[in-house]
């Protein structure tokens, strides 16, 4: 019988070493933070779960977006009127976009190009080549736009106006409005299944969500919100984000201080978890196996385990903050 070799100490580290050093690098998942006060955009290590860097930005830092590579970090300066853009390795400051006035929410095109931003004062969808900064289109909206949705095969964007409580569908081939969908009060996200057959838009005063049917753009389903303890007024839907698989929903309500957990199917309420202050947005990671929510009167993030439905963790971020997307 062969005696298995040993090697002497020092050159079992060595080789250990060795090993770890042939391993290919493993890219750290980062949350990007808009904090909307402190003009200001927090980075967060998804490993360790800390701030590893805080950025200034321009004022009034709201929406917040990456390409579809991760490379780079589009945010909306709003009270500068531009889109600024970073690089989510290095991160520092690529270049500046057109925006038009008070950019608060977009989106990116699937490809990557171009980019749809809500100009909340004066009506507008501002579409921008963000290649070379040219201005593709305005378009004309409802009162106060503010989210921004794109179905995942590109031909259909929707824009949401707070005041007019609409959704408007725009056809990206054409960059007129198609349809126009009534919701309830104050509309402020729109947001589509990975799969296209569904579109979710929050209604923040109205406290509730609407789901559309986008092959004829009609509400097949209003979701409503109770939770014992809290008054209605109190259950205000923002932020919505929805699993890539379509079984679950999660729904930010506001000052409820909760996220709802809902089943896209049944579109039943399943659970509410208490997060913190004000939640305002949200974020998977890209494995899905954490949502991140923004909360901006206690100035935290809230980590959410997708798997077990439990707030595990919260991260202290600067003030207000506002939006959120973590890239590999």
């Amino acid at each position: 019988m062969k005696r298995p070799i040993t090697l002497p100490a020092g050159l079992a580290v060595l080789a250990g070493l060795l090993m770890v050093d042939a391993m290919p690098a493993q890219a750290d998942s980062r949350a990007f933070i808009s904090n909307e006060r402190d003009h200001t955009m927090s980075v967060v290590d998804m490993d360790s779960l800390k701030v590893i860097k805080t950025i200034k930005t321009g004022r009034r830092p709201r929406g917040i977006t990456a390409s579809p590579d991760g490379k780079l970090i589009y945010l909306c300066a709003s009270d500068d009127n531009r889109v600024e853009v970073y690089d989510s390795q290095t991160l520092e400051l690529v270049k500046s976009l057109r925006s038009g006035p008070d950019p608060e929410l977009f989106v990116l095109h699937p490809s990557g190009n171009p980019l749809y931003i809500a100009n909340e004062d004066d009506n507008m969808v501002t579409v921008v080549n963000v290649e070379n900064n040219d201005l593709i289109a305005e378009i004309p909206v409802g009162v106060e736009p503010e989210g921004m949705g794109v179905s995942p095969d590109g031909k259909y964007l929707v824009n949401t106006s707070e005041t007019t409580n609409m959704a408007h569908v725009i056809d990206t081939s054409t960059n007129e409005i198609i349809e126009n969908i009534l919701v309830d009060s104050r509309p402020r996200i729109a947001e589509f299944s990975k799969d296209g057959k569904q579109l979710w838009i929050s209604s923040e005063v109205g406290g509730t969500v609407a789901v559309v049917d986008p092959t004829t753009w009609k509400i097949i389903k209003k979701i409503s919100f109770k939770i014992p303890g809290v008054a209605d007024e109190a259950i205000q839907p923002v932020g919505v984000r929805l699993t890539k698989d379509g079984s679950k929903a999660f729904v930010a309500l506001g000052p409820a201080n909760r996220v709802a957990v809902v089943n896209s199917k049944t579109f039943e309420v399943e659970k509410y978890l208490l997060v913190g202050q004000r939640v305002w947005q949200l974020g998977f990671t890209p494995d899905e196996k954490l949502l991140i929510s923004t909360n901006g009167n206690s100035n935290d993030i809230s980590v959410i385990d997708v798997a077990s439905e439990k707030v595990t963790k919260s991260v202290t971020v600067g003030r207000a903050p506002w939006g959120v997307v973590i890239v590999p």
